[in-house]
């Protein structure tokens, strides 16, 4: 009897820790989350810092150009030309396009995929791979983003944090990089022309368009005359 009793009591004291951890290990989950809710609550009105990826490039070129930049300030066609060329559903998803992602796995390609509310997810608050673990991140971030921020922040956030060439991020600096001009005072066309950079901003020019970006730019001043007469800019337009 005082054996069992012995062992029952050695097997209690084994088992103590691993519970302790557990609970310990659930706190900090739990502090790691609303801490996390709370960072992105705030950015709904704070300005987010300097992104990861901004500076990484930082310090790989010395400097960049970025100038953040409220989004009545940018001349209108410009958040409409980014919706129409990086994501034409945007007032219609909770920050995953369902339809694409079904479009993009049936064609074998992630291509068209991501919505304007992961890549802030991504830029703003992760760093820039390929691998699960990013991705399983920015997947748990793209809702919270949905749920604390209305989309005119979204996509304001996402015209500050994109880039448009090697060290230029964000629309100010895009509109002075290649045109000497405010994001206020940026033309139809080269505002298509900046939205038309994306995904590939250092592999071609706004100011020097080749032949399939002038295509491309043409097809989103269409894309966004349409998203505007259907209704589909309503939900970040004034």
């Amino acid at each position: 009897m005082a054996k069992a009793r012995k062992s029952s009591s050695s097997k209690r004291v084994r088992v103590a820790p691993l519970a302790w951890v557990r609970r310990w290990l659930l706190r900090y989950a739990v502090i790691a989350a609303l801490i996390v809710m709370g960072v992105i609550a705030a950015h709904r009105v704070i300005t987010p810092p300097p992104t990861f990826y901004m500076g990484q490039e930082a310090r790989r070129l010395g400097k960049i150009d970025y100038t953040w930049v409220p989004i009545n300030e940018v001349v209108p066609i410009m958040p409409r030309a980014l919706v129409a060329a990086e994501d034409a559903n945007f007032c219609q998803h909770w920050g995953f396009d369902m339809s694409a992602i079904r479009t993009a796995i049936a064609e074998g390609s992630g291509r068209g995929a991501s919505t304007i509310s992961q890549q802030v997810a991504k830029n703003t608050y992760l760093w820039h791979g390929r691998n699960w673990s990013r991705k399983a991140l920015e997947a748990v971030i793209t809702p919270l983003i949905e749920a604390f921020w209305p989309k005119r922040r979204i996509l304001e956030v996402y015209l500050n944090v994109a880039e448009f060439d090697e060290g230029v991020f964000g629309i100010a600096a895009a509109a002075r990089h290649y045109f000497g001009v405010g994001p206020g005072d940026l033309s139809d066309v080269q505002a298509a022309r900046l939205a038309a950079l994306l995904p590939d901003p250092k592999g071609r020019s706004a100011s020097r368009p080749g032949k399939a970006l002038r295509a491309r730019a043409a097809q989103i001043l269409d894309g966004a005359a349409t998203i505007r007469r259907d209704g589909r800019a309503g939900c970040f337009e004034d």
